[in-house]
């Protein structure tokens, strides 16, 4: 008889979280195929391994196993070379034995019993596809429609009904059949868990998303205004206002080719500014080098020439930073990680430590880039999210320029964090649209009106920025605790049936002590939440929405 399957061997040192085995089942009553669509910090990949599993041990109980008896090869691909030997790792640390594991990639082309490659390798050898009786696609919503050079890999899964196969993504835009008409057939969402849900199960730090806004100089408005006018101007000629309709003009050859080569130029040098603008950078500088200098901070940007301008400016002012990108070695990535908190703080990256990396001790996220994809979004979000002891709140900070392609940023990362679902964020995004087309309208009615309101968004906007000092201190120190003795001295009251409707209200409230600020660590401001009441000055004799109401708000998520 052959010897039991590596995987069999599979032993977590915890237990499966339940919606974690519900996860496993779905995928399993699903005839072994589907996607996981998980928040990242929420153990896709133990799921994964579960799967996986299961699926090897029903397999071997069900045969009959002779010395001849093939393996239960499984193939689990990735995005990232780096993600091979932590996907090994991990598996070692839960009882697999190394020399059962490969690594298919560059020169190191192991094929073992479970093999770990990358996508870019496996489509050059197809071959440990077919062999493969499960094959896990990490990251899967990469392998999108519009991605040719992946479409190898979903005609061989098509070649064999019965191999197992697993999506694992933290997002998925599920209306987009352009672009996953493949995954949703092959692979449909079996079990969704997004970040709303894994922050209110506690499963999650909870995000503060804070926006802070900044302005073009003099020179970049005009630079700006003039790419913004090219770019219009050659849309509005062609009735082409976006990059796929755009790129159907290139294969015509000649004028029109030459324009939509302007077109994208522009797009990219516009891009490009927003990415490096001066006071974007400077925002960036100071939030770490006065704020927090003692502390890890994740920084992403779109381009390497913002990131690398923005470490110039850091060491200019004493604070060292590095930069991790694609050209790194996984040898001098893993040193610099191991650096960070000793010897440096910030950590700049483009794209490089957005999949995929575990990053569970780090609360600070600071977000520069200029990107429509939520898709990149969620998973930037998903960097600082995941628990850790000792940290329940995670801080991002999203950088913007005002009146520019950079204003939809803060509230597509704010919808990433707060909606349930990729749709539901486009339907909010619809709802927005509309509101912003009413509002639009409004003001043009109230023209009358527009210093009074422009003051009451500056009362607001200090109000809000006092709100966000007492979130960041929070960091740091408890600043808002809720008042759970007031309740359950009110439960022991008279139980009358009359009473009964009273205490069920009164249970109902969310009262919650706020302290004033961080040098004064005894007093504190009570604020009920359902009714929007505090206990301060503020709110007592002007009856506004003060600091400390806004600041419990942002701290509910």
């Amino acid at each position: 008889m052959s010897d039991f399957p590596a995987i069999s061997q599979l032993k977590f040192p915890f237990r499966l979280k339940e919606d974690q085995t519900e996860a496993v089942n779905a995928w399993i009553n699903n005839n072994y195929r589907g996607t996981i669509l998980y928040s990242t910090g929420t153990g896709k990949t133990e799921i994964a391994f579960e799967c996986a599993r299961r699926i090897s041990s029903e397999f071997f109980t069900t045969i009959t196993t002779t010395i001849d008896s093939p393996p239960i090869d499984i193939l689990l691909m990735v995005p990232r070379i780096i993600l091979i030997e932590q996907n090994i790792q991990r598996l070692v640390t839960y009882g697999i034995p190394r020399e059962k594991i490969g690594a298919y990639f560059g020169e190191r082309k192991e094929v073992k019993e479970i093999t770990i490659c990358t996508y870019q390798s496996v489509v050059r050898n197809l071959d440990i596809i077919r062999r493969a009786k499960m094959v896990i696609f990490d990251e899967v919503h990469l392998l999108r429609d519009t991605a040719k050079i992946f479409s190898k890999i979903f005609d061989v899964i098509a070649e064999d009904y019965k191999k197992a196969i697993l999506g694992l993504t933290a997002t998925l835009d599920e209306s987009d059949l352009d672009k996953y008409n493949t995954i949703l057939t092959l692979l449909p969402p079996v079990k969704r868990y997004p970040i709303r849900k894994a922050v209110n199960d506690k499963r999650l730090a909870k995000p503060i998303v804070i926006p802070l806004k900044v302005t073009l100089t003099e020179t970049e408005q005009i630079d700006y205004e003039n790419y913004s006018s090219k770019i219009k101007k050659i849309s509005n000629r062609f009735k082409k206002y976006d990059a796929k309709s755009m790129t159907t003009l290139l294969r015509k050859g000649g004028f029109v080719s030459g324009m939509a080569k302007a077109w994208f130029s522009n797009v990219r040098k516009r891009k490009l500014l927003l990415g490096c603008a001066e006071n974007k950078l400077l925002s960036a500088v100071n939030l770490v080098t006065k704020k927090f200098p003692n502390e890890k901070i994740m920084i992403f940007s779109e381009t390497i020439d913002s990131i690398s301008k923005l470490r110039d400016m850091l060491e200019s002012q004493g604070t060292k930073a590095m930069i991790i990108d694609s050209n790194i070695n996984s040898r001098k990535r893993a040193a610099i990680l191991n650096q960070w908190g000793r010897e440096f703080y910030p950590l700049l990256s483009v794209h490089t430590l957005e999949i995929g990396f575990d990053l569970p001790h780090v609360r600070i996220e600071v977000i520069l880039a200029t990107t429509s994809n939520m898709n990149q979004v969620i998973q930037r979000i998903g960097r600082v999210l995941r628990k850790y002891e000792g940290k329940d709140l995670a801080l991002i900070y999203v950088i913007y320029v005002s009146d520019t392609k950079d204003d939809n940023i803060h509230e597509l990362v704010k919808k990433a964090v707060t909606t349930d679902s990729r749709q539901e964020y486009r339907k909010e995004e619809e709802l927005e649209n509309n509101k912003t087309e009413i509002k639009e309208k409004n003001d043009v009615l109230n023209n009358n009106n527009n210093n009074s309101k422009r003051m009451k968004k500056t009362v607001e906007r200090k109000r809000l920025e006092k709100a966000y000092n007492i979130i960041e201190s929070t960091l740091f120190e408890p600043m808002i605790i809720e008042i759970r003795e007031e309740k359950e001295g009110l439960q022991q009251q008279d139980s009358s049936h009359e009473n009964e409707e009273n205490q069920s209200q009164i249970e109902k409230k969310r009262l919650f002590r706020v302290r004033s600020s961080i040098k004064e660590k005894n007093k504190y401001y009570e604020v009920d939440i359902e009714n929007g009441t505090c206990t301060c000055p503020d709110f007592k004799f002007k009856l506004n929405k003060c600091k400390h109401i806004v600041a419990t708000e942002l701290f509910l998520f």
